[in-house]
C-alpha cells in the first residue's frame, strides 16, 4: 500500500508537470487559451488540462478495480466535457440556471453538454461503484423484498451520481480565486474520514497533482478552468461517495444541492470574504496584486 501511495502522489505531480510542460511552450499565449482573471491580469487555462492528467495518472495506480474504473470514467468526462467549454464556448448563457434556461428553449451550448454529460457519467460511475453491493445488507426473500431492494439501490445510484456531478460543479464555482478551489480539495483530503484501499491512494493523486499546480496557481500564472475544477470534484466526490453509508450521501447531496442554489443567489466570495477564518485560509499563500 506505502508503495501505490508513493507511486500515486509522483504520478498525479508529474502527470501535471509534463503536460503543463508540452502545453505551455505550444498553447500558453493562444487566444484561446488566455483568460482575464478578477484582478484584470492575463492568465493561461494550461492549468486545467495538466491537472486532469495528473489526476488521471494517479487514479490508475488505484488498486480496487471499481472504484479505478469509476474514478477514471468521470475524470475524463468531467475534464474533458469542462475543456470542450473552457477552449469551444458557445452561447452566453452563464451558471447552472443559464444553461438550463438554454437547453429549455433548445439551445445546445458547450456549458449544456457539459451540464448532460458530467451527471450521466457520475451516474454511470455510481452504478460502477455500487455493483454487487446491497442496499440494506439483506438478501431479498420475496418479490416485495425484491422490489424495495431494487428501487432502494436506484435511489442510492441517483444520490451517488448527484454526490460526484454536485462535487464537479462545486468546485468549478469555487474556481473564482487563485488556489481556492485547490485549497478546498486539500482540506477536504484532510478533514474526511479515510479508509485503508478506499481514500488512500486515489487522494494521494489529487495531493500530488494540487501540490504540482500549487505554486503557479496561487501566483495567478494560470487557473484551473472548467477542465481542472471539475475534474478535481469529481474525483473527490467519487472518493466521498465509496467512503460513506447511502444515509452519508444523502447528507452530502443535500448539501451541495444548497449550495449550487445559493451561489445563484449570493457570491461565495463575497461570504469568503466577509467571514473570520475562511478570509484567512483563502487568502494564505496568494500573491498581492
Amino acid at each position: 500500500m506505502l508503495r501505490s501511495l508513493i507511486s500515486s502522489t509522483v504520478a498525479g505531480l508529474v502527470g501535471y508537470t509534463a503536460t503543463k510542460a508540452i502545453l505551455s511552450s505550444k498553447l500558453r499565449t493562444h487566444e484561446k487559451v488566455v483568460r482575464t482573471n478578477h484582478a484584470g491580469r492575463d492568465v493561461s487555462l494550461v492549468e486545467g488540462p495538466a491537472v486532469s492528467a495528473g489526476l488521471v495518472a494517479g487514479s490508475l495506480l488505484i488498486e480496487a478495480s471499481r472504484q479505478r474504473a469509476a474514478t477514471l470514467l468521470v475524470t475524463t468526462v468531467a475534464g474533458g466535457l469542462g475543456a470542450v467549454d473552457d477552449f469551444c464556448e458557445s452561447g452566453d448563457s452563464k451558471g447552472l440556471r443559464g444553461h438550463l434556461n438554454a437547453l429549455a428553449h433548445g439551445q445546445i451550448t458547450t456549458g449544456g453538454i457539459k451540464v448532460i454529460g458530467i451527471p450521466l457519467a457520475s451516474i454511470a460511475a455510481a452504478t460502477i461503484l455500487l455493483t454487487g453491493r446491497s442496499s440494506h445488507g439483506l438478501l431479498p426473500s420475496s418479490r416485495a423484498a425484491a422490489e424495495q431492494t431494487w428501487f432502494g439501490s436506484t435511489i442510492d445510484v441517483v444520490v451517488t451520481g448527484g454526490v460526484i456531478a454536485g462535487s464537479a460543479n462545486l468546485f468549478n464555482l469555487l474556481d473564482l480565486r487563485p488556489g481556492r478551489a485547490l485549497k478546498a480539495g486539500l482540506l477536504t483530503l484532510a478533514f474526511m474520514p479515510h479508509s485503508h484501499g478506499l481514500t488512500w491512494v486515489p487522494g494521494a493523486a489529487i495531493a500530488g497533482a494540487s501540490a504540482a499546480a500549487w505554486p503557479d496557481d496561487l501566483g495567478g500564472a494560470v487557473m484551473l478552468g472548467d477542465t481542472g475544477a471539475n475534474a478535481l470534484g469529481a474525483a473527490l466526490g467519487t472518493i466521498l461517495t465509496e467512503n460513506s453509508t447511502a444515509t452519508q450521501r444523502a447528507l452530502v447531496l443535500s448539501g451541495l444541492v444548497g449550495l449550487t442554489l445559493l451561489s445563484e443567489k449570493v457570491s461565495f466570495t463575497s461570504i469568503i470574504e466577509s467571514t473570520p477564518g475562511l478570509r484567512e485560509i483563502d487568502a494564505f499563500g496568494r500573491e498581492v496584486v
